[in-house]
């Protein structure tokens, strides 16, 4: 299952407490499979293992959806589109910001996983946590909002010292995103 090849039956997930809840467990190992959600109750589970209920970030959710994937419920109504964006956007401050970005890099084929360990918004892996190590950290900044030159030195040295390539992302007014890699440079 992939993002261009749904399950033949959407995955029927649920919103409980305000968190996005697969309660499928073999449902659960499908997605997790493709490095989507967390386990519940489990720190470091590798694909395969999963068996418990599986809970998705919002940013995941309206990605799943939007590819067929996923259907959301809501007590015993399945959520619009854009009624599932709306929930998204109160879950998450920047979200009209940060899902174009996860969507253009999942849509590339790369497992996009939460960044904030290494200080950015997105951690980025050719095959997946555990199988390889992630080869971006992505910060996310608003078009066409300046950047303090000493916040990129520092976010540029945190990506440097955990040996992962700093990525700047936006979202151009069309809304497609752009992607500016540095490197830290020694003379």
């Amino acid at each position: 299952m992939s993002a261009n090849d749904p399950p033949k039956k959407p995955i029927k997930t649920r919103i409980i407490s305000s968190t996005v809840i697969v309660p499928d467990i073999e449902s659960s190992s499908l997605l997790f499979e493709k490095f989507y959600g967390k386990p519940l109750g489990s720190d470091k589970p590798r694909p395969g293992e999963v068996k418990t209920p599986l809970v998705l970030d919002p940013i995941e959710t309206v990605y799943l959806e939007s590819r067929g994937i996923i259907e959301v419920y809501l007590e015993d109504r399945k959520l619009r589109r854009e009624d599932l964006i709306a929930w998204a956007r109160e879950k998450i401050q920047r979200f009209d910001l940060l899902y174009p970005i996860y969507r253009s890099l999942r849509d590339m084929g790369l497992v996009v996983r939460p960044g904030l360990k290494f200080g950015g918004d997105f951690t980025v892996y050719r095959r997946g946590p555990g199988i390889d190590h992630s080869l971006f950290v992505v910060h996310s900044f608003p078009w066409p909002e300046a950047r303090d030159p000493v916040e990129l030195v520092k976010a540029g040295r945190l990506s440097h010292s955990v040996r992962k390539t700093f990525v700047l992302a936006t979202v151009e007014p069309g809304g497609e995103p752009v992607f500016l890699m540095l490197k830290w440079y020694k003379p």
